[in-house]
């Protein structure tokens, strides 16, 4: 994993030295990186913390996610659901530093059914929180995502927004962000928010449109494009990702939300042109599908309030950060070949 650099202006906090930190979801696609980080030495200001992941290790788990620091004497990896109150006071035990990846994320899942995603996202956090007061971390970070406060023709979305979800995915987010927010206000538990773009990058779960689009392509086969391709997003490399969560567990304050973006934003079609172009296929491999019900147009967050406050900004472009992508899907098909062919 490439050395994540120093921000431009240290977090308030960056001296402090986390001993022990519980990563749920941390053999997921966003969390497998913040691990790998946290172990390589990537991550400037958490020293040489012990890492827990508590992970269910259901379709989109996976332990070779941390095969780069499977070897660890700091890791310890607990297979357990955060709906389970036993396994969640288990794995947090000693914990001075929670962060919650865990979660169900796909849309088009959450509109075929919604109930594990209620179950997962609200209830499995609710378990979580109730624990943390138990056991007092330092720092409880929430990780969460642009989709909760819906769709916005022009402009950025700032943290204070009023959420208005519109998938059954982007509800049990904005649920889980209140929950979590209410036991900052009502417990005084020390919990920061952030809600990011669409991420992208090695190791991502190919029902998600990056890897499945290159998988597919280097395959030789087609691509569903949903609609006119006008849904915009905003891209954000997960190792910039990781860096601005980083940022909020060493020096974010508590009861606050942080918006965390990439800083480019493209159009769906945009995105398959250039996926096209890195795979070496053209317009032909494209056929066009039915819109997915309330899909939202376009997403953008505003993101200066993390960059003023505690130096963050995205290092990856999107370029960039493509090519190495599909370069990693190229040279790495002994992973994703056998979850394609699952899927």
């Amino acid at each position: 994993m490439p050395e994540l650099p120093d921000p431009a202006r240290p977090a308030p906090a960056a001296a402090r030295r986390f001993r022990r930190v519980l990563v749920t979801g941390g053999a997921g696609f966003i969390g497998s990186r913040f691990v790998t980080a946290l172990l390589d030495g990537s991550l400037p200001g958490f020293g040489e913390p012990e890492v827990v992941v508590l992970d269910a290790l259901t379709y989109a788990g996976n332990l070779a996610n941390l095969d780069e620091v499977g070897d660890s004497p700091r890791l310890r990896v607990v297979t357990g659901d955060i709906c389970d109150g036993a396994a969640v006071a288990g794995a947090m035990a000693g914990a001075d530093l929670v962060v919650h990846f865990a979660a169900e994320s796909h849309v088009d899942r959450s509109i075929e059914d919604a109930g594990a995603f209620v179950r997962t996202n609200v209830l499995g956090t609710h378990t979580l929180l109730r624990e943390a007061l138990e056991v007092g971390p330092e720092r409880f970070v929430h990780v969460s995502t642009d989709e909760v406060y819906g769709s916005i023709e022009e402009g950025s979305w700032p943290e204070d927004q009023p959420l208005s979800p519109n998938s059954p995915y982007a509800a049990s987010k904005a649920a889980s962000d209140m929950l979590a927010l209410a036991f900052h206000r009502t417990h005084g538990l020390p919990v920061c928010v952030t809600r990011c773009s669409n991420n992208y990058g090695p190791y991502q779960y190919p029902e998600k449109v990056v890897p499945l689009f290159t998988g597919s392509l280097l395959d030789g086969g087609t691509v569903p494009l949903y609609g006119d391709g006008g849904n915009r997003r905003d891209w954000l490399h997960v190792d910039d990702h990781c860096r601005g969560i980083a940022l909020v567990a060493l020096g974010g304050r508590p009861g606050e939300v942080y918006n965390i973006g990439g800083g480019t934003e493209l159009s769906n079609t945009e995105l398959t042109e250039r996926l096209l172009e890195l795979c070496g296929a053209d317009w032909s491999a494209v056929r066009r599908v039915p819109d997915r019900k309330g899909h939202d147009r376009r997403y953008s967050v505003d993101f200066a309030k993390i960059s003023a406050e505690l130096g963050y900004a995205p290092r990856v472009g999107v370029d960039e950060g493509l090519a190495e992508t599909v370069r990693w899907y190229r040279e790495n098909r002994a992973w994703w070949e056998p979850l394609m062919k699952g899927r």
